[in-house]
């Protein structure tokens, strides 16, 4: 039975070798790794991942594929299909009866492209609440526009408060672009491969939780001043007083601050505010 790509599920059948050698090559595998694969679609990276890993973990949400899935690799031993919602999923729990299949240590994907935000939370944690244990690496392949907010240095159009966010929990690297002929169909949106690889941030803020409400907070409206958006938090002649200590101006808007910066402004705010709810 030939399986037509989904629009609801956003299925992109990526059949570019050059593309999919980028992403083997960026994870490294070893015979030791356990790979956790999100939407195998008909397998293609699946079976690079099996010939290289000692397992792979693939969830699938589609059902007709995951009958495909079955029928190409039900005869692997180191092959585990978990058909449902990965977001929905617990992983730990589910594999309490799969020894040979944990720890997972390894993400290797392309993802749906429509739930990339909710994907990186669930993989990396948040600011306040880091995934433990971590991945060693996660290599994925996703929205162009998304993977280069991942990367983007302050002062410049994609950075944003998902970059301050992921370039707290790991360190985010450009892999390669990824046109859209290398799909089968073709979607609408340019790609990219990036790996991150989760890591304790080396110095981080004494209050986690704050830094991720207060990026939250500043980027909620990119145009106004940072003072603006901290409007009710403080008044903007402590902020102004904090900026400049910092070596900031008073005009300061949040895509114009790293994330050191972020997070000594976090440091000096922890003492005369009541965190943001």
């Amino acid at each position: 039975m030939k399986i037509q790509p989904r629009k609801r599920f956003g299925q992109h059948w990526l059949k570019s070798p050059t593309s999919l050698a980028q992403i083997v090559t960026a994870a490294n595998l070893q015979p030791t790794d356990h790979v956790l694969e999100i939407g195998p679609g008909l397998g293609v990276l699946t079976q690079e991942l099996v010939n290289h890993a000692a397992s792979v973990v693939a969830v699938e949400l589609d059902r007709d594929l995951c009958q495909t899935l079955v029928q190409r690799f039900g005869q692997q031993e180191n092959f585990l299909l978990l058909q449902g919602d990965f977001l929905a999923l617990d992983l730990a729990e589910l594999l309490q009866d799969f020894p040979k299949f944990k720890p997972l240590n390894k993400v290797v994907a392309n993802i749906p492209y429509n739930i990339t935000g909710p994907i990186l939370e669930k993989l990396l944690g948040a600011m306040g609440a880091p995934q433990i244990p971590a991945y060693d690496s996660i290599v994925l392949l996703m929205q162009k526009e998304v993977a280069e907010r991942l990367v983007a240095e302050p002062k410049t159009k994609a950075y944003s408060a998902l970059s301050v966010r992921m370039q707290y929990l790991a360190h985010c690297e450009w892999i390669a672009a990824v046109p859209r002929q290398a799909f089968s169909p073709p979607p609408q949106v340019e790609s990219a491969v990036v790996r991150l690889t989760p890591r304790p941030y080396p110095a981080p803020p004494h209050n986690p939780r704050l830094l991720g409400q207060l990026v939250k907070l500043g980027f909620a409206n990119r145009r106004k001043m940072l003072r603006n958006n901290f409007k009710g938090l403080l008044s903007s002649e402590v902020l102004t007083g904090m900026l400049t200590q910092l070596a900031l101006p008073a005009e300061v808007r949040a895509e114009e601050i790293g994330l050191a910066q972020w997070i000594d402004l976090c440091n000096r705010l922890e003492t005369c505010l009541t965190p943001p709810s």
